[in-house]
């Protein structure tokens, strides 16, 4: 059974930053690409980040680009998140996502695993 638990959102200013986790567990994610999404309300499901397990590839969807940073701990099974120069309009729930196979992928469709989501507030 395939865990990916989030942690570390919550309320920042225009400007800050704040740090996102992500927990898995369950199988090896050697062989696998992992990425964040978020979801505004009334909007639809958006790639944010995703890294390469096993050859810590990493690549960003344009709106975050310079601003965001995808990392993994391969002794502890996680990904972060860490989001600077945080904006307005990237409030939104932050989900995890994995995918069962390894390559480029940036659409939910391709996900096969997906955590609860945390919710993260930029005030103006």
């Amino acid at each position: 059974q395939v865990q990916l638990v989030e942690s570390g959102g919550g309320l920042v200013q225009a400007g800050g930053s704040l740090r996102v986790s992500c927990a898995a567990s369950g199988r090896a994610f050697s062989s696998s690409t992992m990425a964040w999404f978020r979801q505004a309300p009334g909007k639809e499901r958006e790639f944010v980040a995703a890294v390469v397990w096993s050859v810590d590839h990493t690549y960003y969807a344009d709106s975050v680009k310079g601003r965001f940073t995808i990392s993994r701990d391969r002794a502890k099974n996680t990904v972060y998140l860490q989001m600077n120069s945080l904006r307005p309009e990237d409030t939104a729930v932050y989900f995890c996502a994995a995918a069962r196979f390894t390559g480029v992928k940036t659409t939910a469709v391709e996900y096969d695993y997906w955590g609860q989501g945390t919710q993260v507030t930029v005030s103006s």
